[in-house]
């Protein structure tokens, strides 16, 4: 009687069904492990097998076996029966695809790129709540990227002085203040202090300019707390919340999506920690993975890098990572992405941040387009001119940007953008 029965997880002429989940995967097995071998300990792990052969089993546990259909290299698929997965929780389904499989000896490294969700799993979920059609009707901004900075430094300031950068930051022409992932309630700018600030801001802004304004502000904390601060916001006429998805988990984010909802406020999401498990090319988790997740359950927005700023990221890959966002149907990229129908998901935005500067606004609108959330931050603050100019020279090299004309054309008559160019060119932080 054979010890194990990992053979029996692989079938490479098998066909997946219709409503399996199909997982991409890179894979180095350990030494004295065959491709093929490691392919079928991932998907018994992932299933329903274990070390060795069992007693007995009841028929109908083949009818739940993942199976590894495709080995290319370095690269397996596995096909996952529908079956496995509880309905309506992506908690349970990384508890699968995305659990113990990663601490297996058999695999040196293993990363998990992509999974293609069929209809019958995502009709358990309800996705954005508004999707970018309800977030440009909530906020009326049309023919542009939203616009959005942090201040910067991105903790330190009190409350009142915080709000204040967010004033010029308004008045500059942006949409959005945002605070940035580790300024949550502290000793020296207290939640409720600064919400109280940047609504008095945001009023003065709104009245000054005729144009609606916002802020992302970040309610992270444990998952009551979080609730609390969201009924705060909408209290204060807010019609967003910011949370750190990652830190807080996939269970906190599915509940605050509806309580969130319930209030009118569309949730910014922030990748804090998603480098942890994504950026080694050969082992975790890949961002477009974990963006997709989001949008699963519930997200408007996600940062997903700049590709020409400070964060690590290749065009192609933020390119990848917008369209897992935005589009109703996502054509496979080779060893990036599997195809995906979202059915009745609404969109979600992509967020580019990272090191930006009036300078680098044509590249990352090449990349993404127009239908994003532009994060501006130093490049703003650090203008010769200060915050309002900096805003201002960013509008302007996005007005550059639409028109066809290079940024050195539209600063002969933009002054704004003419310093900033002065100052930092084309220049790509590091």
């Amino acid at each position: 009687m054979p010890i194990d029965w990992y053979d029996e997880f692989v079938d490479l002429s098998y066909t997946p069904a219709g409503d399996d989940i199909v997982c991409l995967f890179s894979c180095t097995p350990a030494s004295g492990i065959s491709m093929k071998e490691a392919a079928g300990r991932v998907a018994s792990e992932s299933s329903t097998g274990t070390w060795t052969t069992l007693h007995s089993l009841p028929p109908r546990m083949r009818d739940l076996q993942a199976t590894a259909f495709e080995i290319d290299g370095q690269y397996l698929k596995i096909a996952y029966p529908i079956g496995l997965w509880e309905e309506g929780n992506a908690v349970q389904l990384l508890s699968g695809i995305a659990g113990n499989i990663f601490g297996m000896k058999a695999v040196d490294q293993l990363r998990l790129i992509d999974a293609t969700l069929p209809q019958a799993y995502l009709k358990h979920f309800k996705g954005p709540h508004f999707g970018n059609d309800g977030i440009r009707e909530l906020t009326g901004i049309r023919g542009r990227p939203l616009t959005g900075a942090v201040p910067k430094p991105k903790i330190g300031f009190s409350a009142s002085e915080h709000a204040d950068i967010g004033f010029e930051t308004w008045m500059g022409g942006f949409d959005f203040v945002k605070d940035d992932e580790n300024l949550t309630s502290t000793s020296f700018n207290r939640f409720d202090d600064r919400v109280a600030a940047l609504t008095e801001k945001r009023d003065k802004a709104e009245q000054i300019t005729g144009e609606k304004k916002s802020a992302f502000i970040n309610i992270t904390a444990d998952t009551e707390t979080m609730k609390q601060r969201a009924d705060l916001l909408a209290a204060h006429g807010w019609n967003y919340a910011m949370i750190d998805v990652v830190v807080t988990g996939y269970a906190a984010v599915m509940t605050l999506r509806d309580y969130c909802s319930d209030l009118g406020l569309a949730i910014h999401a922030h990748r804090a920690m998603h480098a942890a498990f994504d950026r080694d090319p050969r082992h975790g988790i890949t961002m477009q993975f974990l963006a997709k997740m989001m949008r699963l359950i519930g997200v408007s927005q996600i940062h997903t890098g700049t590709a020409v700023g400070k964060l690590v990221g290749t065009p192609q890959e933020a390119k990848v990572l917008a369209d897992f966002l935005r589009e109703e149907k996502v054509q496979a990229v080779p060893e990036m992405a599997l195809d995906q129908n979202w059915g009745h998901i609404k969109s979600a935005f992509p967020v580019s941040s990272g090191g930006l500067h009036p300078g680098l606004v044509p590249d990352v609108l090449d990349i993404y387009g127009s239908e994003l959330v532009l994060l501006v931050s130093g490049g703003i603050h650090g203008h010769p001119d200060g915050t309002r100019a900096g805003a201002v020279a960013t509008m302007q090299a996005i007005e550059a940007w639409q028109e066809g004309v290079s940024l050195e054309e539209k600063a002969k008559k933009a002054p704004e953008l003419a310093r900033a160019l002065e100052k930092w060119g084309a220049y790509k932080p590091i």
